[in-house]
């Protein structure tokens, strides 16, 4: 699992790799999403779904960052526990942060 800290880095390089996905959405939460992104100053619709899917992914970061789960797999990772076993004991475990 990245840290934040890497994800933030990550973040701010200027040419990150995209990839195209295909996601299916009502056509009238289209035609809003079109309506507002000039009003929010972004150049198209699907910038504006970018931005709203970072928004909402800082944030559930940020909670899973402060849960007790990622505080013991921080806490495993320093003490060198590969990330492949930390992942595969969490998996196993069924552990969740809600």
């Amino acid at each position: 699992m990245k840290t934040m800290t890497d994800r933030l880095q990550k973040r701010l390089t200027k040419d990150r790799k995209m990839t195209s996905i295909s996601l299916r959405m009502p056509e009238d939460v289209v035609e809003d999403l079109k309506e507002i992104a000039p009003a929010l100053g972004f150049s198209g619709y699907q910038p504006l779904i970018r931005a709203y899917v970072g928004q909402g992914l800082r944030k559930d970061q940020a909670k899973l960052e402060k849960s007790p789960i990622q505080k013991l797999t921080d806490s495993l990772r320093r003490q060198g526990i590969a990330d492949k076993v930390i992942s595969l004991a969490v998996a196993e475990a069924e552990l969740t942060t809600r």
